[in-house]
């Protein structure tokens, strides 16, 4: 997939401005799920899906463990499983990241223990014999996984989701134009990052105090000015909402704020379709639901950068 046209684009006309803006927004948005419908069907990202399916949902008892003993971990799973899911092997030396695994065996459906603690215990039932009985969650029992980054061998397959172009000018507009979109920024060295594999964040203060904005730094300066715009967006749109269950859409709404504005100042952000595509796996017209506030935001964060550019 390739953007159409990655040429910077231009408003002259200040008559008719605003109505040319927003009907080549709304074109904008029609290329993105169409981009999005294709990224789904492709065959690399049902490779790509492939292979997260073979990676668990951890509960936060267990994220907290991993994060506790390999702070940068990614993608984490057991010694065997890296060597038959994935072809990869554990390198030597490496220690252990240790986990709490769910034990799944047959239970009492009284006492709800498993045949063996049912028989030491005080329950009596016995209407069914054990070989009749469900399985399910009994306990849980310490288990090793290893971190992708303690492993070798055959690389997993990736989504290229980086906007590609010449941003050197756009990078340093958009973190002067921060101060007027009312949010602190910072950009962070690789080396200080600690957000883990995460690109960019936006943290949400009090009232009084603008959202701080940090993004990662990193030699493509294309990507580095749409993950800023991303973080803008999230900014700009959800400082007041905090239902977990409405991350996907804010993802959706701030990707695609991203895209615009990269588009409009001639980048490649046609990558964008898997990312949405990662995050929202049902229908693509979610994004056409949401356009009002995805032009808008993209409108106010263009006006603020080509205003900085002006002036300078």
């Amino acid at each position: 997939m390739t953007t159409s046209d990655c040429r910077p684009v231009s408003f002259d006309d200040s008559d008719t401005r605003r109505d040319e803006m927003h009907s080549t927004m709304e074109t904008w948005v029609d290329d993105l799920v169409d981009e999005v419908d294709d990224a789904v069907s492709s065959k690399q990202f049902q490779e790509w899906l492939d292979v997260q399916s073979h990676f668990h949902d951890y509960s936060y008892r267990n994220k907290l463990l991993i994060t506790r003993q390999c702070p940068n971990a990614t993608r984490v799973s057991g010694y065997r499983t890296w060597q038959n899911e994935f072809d990869r092997h554990v390198k030597e030396g490496e220690s252990a990241i240790w986990i709490w695994a769910p034990i799944i065996a047959k239970q009492c459906p009284e006492c709800e223990n498993s045949p063996s603690y049912h028989d030491r215990s005080d329950c009596e039932y016995d209407e069914t014999s054990p070989e009749e009985w469900s399985k399910g969650l009994i306990g849980f029992r310490p288990a090793p996984v290893f971190d992708i980054s303690q492993t070798e061998g055959e690389p997993l397959p990736e989504l290229e989701t980086e906007a590609t172009g010449e941003a050197d000018e756009l990078v340093p507009a958009l973190l002067e134009g921060a101060s007027m979109l009312e949010v602190g920024v910072e950009v962070v060295s690789p080396a200080e990052w600690p957000h883990g594999d995460a690109r960019g964040v936006c943290q949400y203060r009090s009232p009084a105090e603008r959202p701080l904005i940090e993004v990662c730094d990193r030699e493509n300066s294309a990507d580095l000015a749409v993950t800023t715009v991303h973080e803008y967006a999230h900014a700009l749109l959800h400082g007041d909402v905090d239902d977990e269950t409405e991350r996907s859409k804010r993802e959706l709404e701030a990707e695609a704020v991203g895209y615009i504005v990269g588009r409009y100042f001639g980048l490649d952000t046609s990558g964008s379709a898997f990312y949405l595509a990662a995050w929202e796996c049902e229908e693509s017209e979610a994004i056409l639901d949401r356009l009002e506030r995805i032009s808008s935001t993209a409108a106010e964060i263009i006006d603020v950068v080509d205003e900085v550019i002006t002036v300078e």
